[in-house]
């Protein structure tokens, strides 16, 4: 029967491809040779355990596989689907070079490494970065270095209407949720939080058992999904809300409008992460994927947004609230600005999300075409807030890419308080950057529900490079601020930090970018490129 199909179709002249016509003389000889050999050496039969499975292949793929490559090029096309599945690792491992790998390249990966590892962080042989390349950044040292003491790499947290500041570090986790992280992923970094010091952001996954098993500070965030503080149809829950956050171990909230990642767009939590564990923590079914609607049903204006924060600091006896968000329109963050003015309610702090920020899944369109570039998103909010002169009474956190100290200085010039990182602190735990984060494979058991994958991480190691990291960073970061002559990041301007432009000169951030004069734009003469925002801008709708 199969030798008179594969007869059938080759000598028809339904040869197709060469491919085709080679698996066709495959099938076809080797069942012949098979079957006059056996009379002379009878065992040669067992060779039909290869070669049946592979006629059976050929036949499927030419007349029912889904893969056009595969009709045309039977079997032998299962091989361009196998390479095309380890790519990622053939251009991480052999084609990439020192600089060009993303979203990290192969320099910051392995200097978390070391870091986290107590390892060596130096560096022979001077810079491997083209310093004449547009782009750049830098800064210029002094010849009379300072020292900053320990204390200056912490800031206070908490407005006039906050009875409850924290003392946070000036280095923080990122908001990264319990189901898109394993448990022993998140009990190492709140572990790590502990031991260094810092603070540790749940995500809009909501407040789990091991985010509170390490004994860490933690930052709760809500979502529009208000996970563990929701009711069954999903609205925000106010004394479901209070039983968490009013437990000592939380010191701030943070409200999630919107992330770099995927702006304007809901959390996605693959179905394949809700497990029943997840399912109980949020309050969702199981084994469905969990999507966060695009936008809160807590509020829908500037001035309901900061009610909204109003509701949370009491209902947490003026703990410091706050609020996260990727720029996009200008003046829907104006409207918000106005709103604080109509309604004298300002929020304690503002973390501001770069367009480069990651996520474990999003779609690729928001990924890469919606928000602002953190540089530009900062010194946007930045200027607002000194523009309308409420920059004194808000603490501004930036997120989007930070790594080293450099990265946490520059920040600092260009308008932040502090800074949140989330990817670098996954290397911390071990992660290899494979970007399988949206498939429940994560090789490294970090970004993954599965049970087996996940013991892959050692909590007790893990937690304390998680430490170390931060530790290094922020004692570079001390070091690169006494190095440019100051003794306080406080001092930090944009004049601090330079970057080659296109005609092979440099520019200051300051020159690079507009800064608002202190209540500018509650005066008569507001710079152009601020005004039609500003005019536009309203407290009563976003």
């Amino acid at each position: 029967m199969i030798i008179r199909t594969i007869g059938k179709s080759f000598f028809s002249g339904d040869k197709g491809t060469l491919a085709r016509q080679i698996f066709f003389a495959i099938s076809g000889i080797g069942l012949l040779l098979v079957f006059v050999i056996h009379f002379f050496w009878p065992p040669v039969v067992w060779f039909l355990w290869l070669l049946l499975p592979y006629i059976a292949l050929g036949l499927y793929d030419m007349h029912f596989a889904e893969h056009n490559v595969l009709r045309n090029y039977p079997v032998i096309g299962h091989l361009r689907y196998a390479l095309e599945f380890i790519s990622p690792e053939i251009q991480q491992y052999f084609i990439e070079t020192n600089e060009s790998g993303r979203p990290y390249n192969r320099m910051q990966r392995n200097l978390v490494y070391a870091r986290a590892n107590k390892g060596l962080d130096t560096q022979p042989f001077g810079t491997q970065w083209d310093i004449l390349e547009v782009g750049y950044q830098r800064a210029s040292h002094s010849l009379a270095p300072k020292h900053v003491d320990a204390e200056k790499a912490r800031v206070t947290v908490g407005g006039p209407q906050c009875k409850r500041p924290y003392s946070a570090s000036r280095l923080n986790i990122s908001a990264m949720s319990f189901g898109a992280l394993s448990p022993n992923a998140i009990h190492a970094l709140n572990g790590g939080a502990k031991i260094g010091g810092f603070a540790h952001n749940t995500g809009e996954g909501g407040l789990s058992p091991y985010h509170l098993a390490g004994g860490g500070d933690i930052i709760w965030q809500i979502g529009t999904g208000y996970f563990g503080c929701r009711t069954g149809e999903g609205n925000f829950d106010a004394e479901k809300f209070k039983v968490n956050a009013n437990r000592d171990i939380v010191k701030m909230i943070e409200i999630k409008l919107s992330q770099g990642a995927k702006p304007a767009h809901g959390g996605v939590l693959p179905a394949a992460k809700v497990d029943e564990e997840i399912a109980k923590i949020r309050g969702v079914p199981v084994g469905k994927t969990v999507i966060s609607p695009p936008a809160h049903s807590a509020f829908s204006t500037p001035e309901g947004l900061l009610e909204y924060v109003e509701q949370i600091r009491e209902l947490t006896d003026g703990k410091p609230v706050g609020f996260k968000l990727c720029i996009g329109n200008r003046s829907e963050f104006m409207g918000i600005c106005k709103a604080m003015l109509k309604t004298g309610i300002t929020p304690d702090f503002i973390t501001v999300d770069g367009a480069e920020g990651g996520t474990g899944a999003a779609p690729l369109e928001f990924t890469n075409r919606l928000g602002v570039p953190i540089d530009e998103g900062l010194t946007f909010v930045h200027n607002c807030l000194v523009g309308t002169g409420l920059r004194k009474d808000i603490r501004i956190i930036a997120s989007g890419k930070v790594v080293t100290g450099f990265d946490l200085m520059e920040k600092i010039a260009l308008g932040a308080d502090m800074c949140n990182v989330a990817r670098p602190m996954m290397f911390a735990l071990g992660c290899i950057q494979s970007l399988r984060c949206n498939t429940n494979t994560c090789p490294t058991g970090i970004a993954t529900q599965d049970k087996v994958r996940a013991r892959a991480i050692d909590v007790e190691l893990r937690m304390q490079h998680v430490a170390n990291f931060h530790g290094a960073t922020i004692e570079s970061f001390r070091e690169l601020v006494g190095a440019i002559g100051l003794d306080d990041p406080e001092d930090l301007t944009p004049d601090h930090i330079y970057q080659r432009v296109a005609d092979q000169t440099e520019r200051s951030s300051r020159e690079l970018y507009e800064f608002l004069d202190d209540k500018e734009l509650l005066s008569d003469t507001i710079r152009p490129s601020y005004q039609r925002d500003w005019e536009r801008a309203r407290a009563e709708a976003f």
